[in-house]
Parts: structure tokens; sequence; C-alpha cells
């Protein structure tokens, strides 16, 4: 059967050991995710956009990172609790080139986003008198779309490694979205060049900002270290804490993806597990480390909790008075 009939769709293994049994518990456990992360990313893109006193470039940067952590969510897993929860768990093959488009960019731009908030934050601790000059709202929102054109490219091109060879036999993907990797193992053909160019790119798209970051933090540190009033070294050390979390629980475990894809032959069961684990850890964390960590998006939603239970006490007290009146 070849790719460009109609009729072509590929199958989503998933956790493929996992016994029957166990699908509603996984689906019910990926939708408590989809809708924990939907919400929490939500709220962190409505306070930002709502509040005035948080249109500053930091608090832009983090809007953008919950925008390409909600994207993907909504992409990946409304299919895969569909898979467990109803046993669908086929997809076109048009469908899936377009899901990989998007994995593979939403991904590039997560890395490009912590790599913004790195410079951020190395400006704002390293060069604090100038940093108004050089980070600006404006020039915070242009760098957030330079990411997203640089991320959507990066997306098309990985796509582009696959989307054009011939699919006639094997259809079972051994994962639970479509990537580049598991996707070309399924051609008729010898895909063993496209998918290491595609392992290549994805490999500079993440590890060039991780190293960017990281030396960004060397600098902060010895920054930070030849200052001599405690106060201000403390505020720099606890802003940066909160970067460092989200910053750890993206990377490493993509590190130890790649290093296990180099040294050893990848098991499958293996690898859509350890995919699982670095793709929706970061998404439901991030949210929950800007909130409980960050002064500012911590208190303006403790100050929106409080004004809405207000609220609800006031509606409550018409109804009783009206209630009594009549």
């Amino acid at each position: 059967m070849a790719n460009n009939s109609t009729d072509f769709y590929f199958v989503f293994v998933g956790f493929s050991s996992l016994q029957e049994k166990f699908y509603p518990v996984l689906a019910a456990l990926m939708f408590c995710i989809y809708s924990f992360s939907l919400c929490a990313n939500t709220v962190v893109i409505m306070i930002v956009l709502l509040k005035e006193h948080l249109h500053q470039p930091m608090y832009i940067i983090i809007a953008n990172l919950a925008m390409s952590d909600l994207l993907f969510d909504t992409t990946t897993l409304p299919k895969v609790i569909s898979k467990y929860w109803c046993g669908a768990e086929s997809i076109s093959l048009s469908a899936c080139f377009l899901q990989m488009a998007f994995i593979h960019s939403l991904n590039t731009l997560d890395s490009l986003t912590l790599l913004l908030m790195a410079f951020d934050r190395y400006v704002a601790i390293c060069k604090p008198l100038r940093y108004h000059a050089i980070i600006s709202n404006q020039v915070s929102i242009f760098l957030c779309l330079a990411a997203w054109f640089v991320a959507t490219s990066v997306g098309i091109y990985i796509m582009t490694l696959v989307v054009f060879l011939p699919y006639c036999g094997p259809n079972r993907i051994n994962n639970l979205y479509c990537t580049v990797s598991r996707v070309a193992l399924l051609s008729c053909m010898d895909s063993s060049a496209n998918r290491r160019n595609a392992f290549y790119a994805s490999l500079v798209m993440h590890m060039c900002p991780f190293s960017l970051i990281i030396m960004s933090y060397i600098l902060v540190i010895i920054n930070i270290r030849t200052t001599t009033c405690l106060e201000t070294w403390q505020k720099a050390l606890n802003t940066c804490i909160t970067h460092w979390t989200i910053i750890i629980i993206f990377y490493i475990p993509r590190v130890i993806d790649y290093g296990y894809q180099c040294l050893v032959l990848p098991d499958p069961e293996v690898t859509v597990v350890m995919n699982s684990v670095y793709t929706y850890v970061p998404h439901i964390s991030s949210p929950i480390i800007f909130c409980l960590r960050n002064k500012d998006i911590k208190r303006t939603l403790e100050n929106m909790c409080k004004n809405f239970g207000y609220f609800w006490k006031n509606v409550e007290r018409r109804e009783l008075s009206t209630h009594h009146t009549v």
C-alpha cells in the first residue's frame, strides 16, 4: 500500500507491555495531566495578559513558554487519551505528518524560550543598570516571535525529511505520537540518513541553547559571588533557582535520552516512557513552579482568588437578602 493512498494510516503502539485492563487507568491519568496542564498554563497566560504590572519582559517570556506547552499537550494528549479510552489508536498519514511538524516545532520553541529566560536573567543580574535599555517589552515580544519563526522552520524541515518517503508495509508506530525517528523506520526504503539528519537537527536545537544557558548562568554565578550586598545576592539567587529547576526538568531527561540512543540499541518500551517523562512532566511542573516561586505571579493569583471569594460571598448575601425580602 503506497503512501499516496488515502487509506493508509499509522497505528500507535504506545506502552506495548501494558495489560488491557489498565487502559482506563492510563487514560484517566493522561486526562488528568491534560486537564491540569490546560488549566494551569491557561491561568499563567491569562494572568500575564490581564494584569498590567506583569507586562514585563520576563513574564512575556513565561507566557510564551506556557502557550508552547499548552499547544503541545493539545496536539498529542487527546489522541493518547482516545487510544486508551476508546481504542482509537490509528491516525491518517496527513494527520501524522501535521502532528509531527507541531511536535518538533514546539519542542524547539520550548528550548529557545528557556534560552530567552536565561538571557533575561543574565542581563537583569549582570547588567542591571542597562536592563531596560537592552530588554524592553517590544524587544521581548520580537525575540519570542523570532523563536516561533525558527522553531516552525525547524519543525517543517524535520517533517520534510520523512513526508516524501514511501510507506507501503508496517504501520505500527512504537510511540504515543508521531516523531521522525519512529515514523521513518516504517518506510519502504532505507531511511537511516533521514533519521540521522533529524536527530542532528534536534540535537543542535536542544544542546546549543542548553550550552548557552549553562554559560550564561556561569557568568551569573560569578557576578553573584562578587556582589558584596548580601540582600542582592540572595534575591538574585532566588530568582535563578526558579529557572534552574525548570531547566533541569526540561533538559536532563533529554540529555539522558540522547545518550541512551547513542550508546545502546534503544528499547521501544523504554523510549516511550522516557519520551513521556521529558515531554509532559515539564509541562505540568512549569506553571506550578512559576506560581509558587515567583512572588509577583503568586501574589496576583492570591489576590484573584480572594476577589473571586469576595464576589461569591456578595452573591450569596444578595440571594439571602432577596429570599428574606420575599
